[in-house]
């Protein structure tokens, strides 16, 4: 077991980390291929990639076995890592960032399922601190490997740590992994994915560019997808699973968090480093300060879910302190220690929920539907944290004529500054009622027995 998860975190520290050790890279990568207008399109290809897949990596993992699934998104991902070291035109790049989120998006989702499959959801708490743990080390440590390789040896060589990440990992779960194989030959459901894949392009389209024509492509790939899901045989994303509270809240709550949280976090650094002069390495501590609290409660929370099998009560007070959080902030804005405690406040709120929602879903579904189900975990909290980014940034944006988030910080006048420091901390608080809502929905979680065998225990 111990090996099997040991590759199971590598696995997940791949996924993480290239979401954090590219941030630094960026105007590298864009000044040294020629498109610094492109960066956008850098972020937006990956993200797109990477939550468009995170369904179908759900239900072939369901239908075909987690492990052949898992190995593939290992190889993609490596590939992809491969190809951008070679990039040599910003196109090429944001292709080949591209391949590597279709195998990001498959990392993520596939070490969870494959956790919820061999380790029971009693025991899966005392888990959550080493799955904690490698968000962490992507967190912290991912800036400043990157910022290292871009100051010693040039932003290519940061895609030379993955293939032996990604080799290590492949070869620790080919050897060690054992699941038993699933019974289930439904048709896939092509038109699903598509229609849904369309929604997920619209949904982040409009958060990286805040253009309404994207509102449209969302609306209409959605209609599609739930009219594909009533016909189909085996629906990419079941309706029917919704019509059980045990799934729908968890998913719904992952929803609001997503959008609640990431469109705050999305516009902190901006806001600190205009309204209070900070530095980009003192915003990015803000970022330390949510996830220590985050990495604290999870690990805390998930022992003491082992111990007592009882979850509800963790989802519920983490919304109530993740609100009361975000419902401080125009109180704390205008000092940045305050706002480090707020952040802190916030992340201890949020380690109480993000990793419980996975582990009541997991528990509330059938071994055929474990795939589908912790995809749409994440699934969703991805498309929350999109249209969150979309929502603040409009606002923010509607405040001021769009100059603000592209203007140099240092080379703002001073009404600007007093203008952004009044009314942006307004817009972050906008978004403690979202958790008042998630608060509520985790008052009405059934709280349900945690199992205590794994469903690879249940089917050998």
């Amino acid at each position: 077991m111990a090996l099997v998860l040991s590759g199971l975190m590598l696995a997940m520290l791949l996924g993480a980390l290239d979401q954090t050790i590219m941030a630094p890279a960026l105007p590298a990568v864009a000044g040294s291929l020629g498109g610094l207008e492109q960066m956008p399109a850098v972020i937006s290809a990956y993200l797109v990639a990477a939550t468009v897949v995170m369904p179908v990596y759900g239900k072939l993992g369901d239908r075909f076995g987690r492990k052949p699934l898992m190995q593939v998104a290992i190889v993609v991902f490596v590939a992809g890592a491969v190809l951008c070291s070679m990039a040599s035109t910003m196109p090429q790049f944001i292709a080949f960032r591209a391949v590597q989120g279709v195998g990001g998006g498959g990392l993520m989702i596939g070490a969870q399922a494959i956790i919820g499959e061999i380790v029971s959801p009693r025991e899966r708490g005392r888990y959550l601190g080493m799955i904690g743990a490698a968000y962490i080390v992507a967190a912290v440590g991912g800036p400043l490997l990157g910022g290292f390789f871009i100051d010693t040896v040039g932003w290519r060589w940061i895609f030379a740590v993955y293939p032996p990440l990604g080799l290590l990992a492949f070869a620790v779960l080919t050897a060690t992994l054992k699941l038993p194989k699933p019974v289930s030959r439904a048709p896939i459901d092509v038109a699903g994915a598509l229609t849904l894949a369309v929604a997920v392009v619209g949904v982040v389209m409009l958060g990286q560019t805040r253009n309404p024509a994207f509102l449209v492509v969302t609306l209409a790939g959605l209609v599609a997808w739930l009219v594909s899901a009533r016909f189909a045989a085996d629906p990419i994303l079941p309706l029917r699973l919704f019509k059980d509270r045990a799934f729908a809240v968890p998913v719904t709550i992952s929803l609001l968090i997503g959008f609640a949280l990431f469109g705050t976090l999305t516009y902190m650094p901006a806001y600190l480093q205009i309204a209070l002069r900070s530095s980009a390495t003192q915003a990015g501590l803000l970022v330390t300060a949510l996830m220590a609290g985050v990495l604290a409660t999870t690990i805390v929370s998930g022992r003491l879910i082992t111990r007592t099998g009882h979850y509800k009560g963790y989802p519920v007070a983490g919304t109530a302190v993740a609100a009361a959080g975000l419902a401080l902030l125009p109180a704390a804005a205008g000092d940045a220690a305050a706002l480090a405690g707020v952040m802190l406040l916030i992340g201890l709120g949020v380690g109480l929920v993000m990793q419980v929602m996975v582990l009541a879903t997991q528990n509330a579904v059938d071994y055929a539907d474990l795939g589908t189900a912790t995809s749409s975990v994440t699934f969703l909290r991805q498309i929350g944290a999109s249209a969150g980014v979309a929502l603040v940034g409009a606002l923010i944006t509607r405040q001021f004529a769009g100059g603000v988030l592209t203007a140099t910080p240092s080379r703002l006048p001073e009404s600007v500054r007093a203008a952004f420091a009044d009314a942006v901390p307004l817009v972050f608080a906008a978004m403690a009622p979202l958790l008042g809502v998630a608060f509520l929905l985790a008052l009405a979680l059934p709280a349900r027995p945690l199992r205590t065998t794994a469903y690879a225990q249940e089917r050998s």
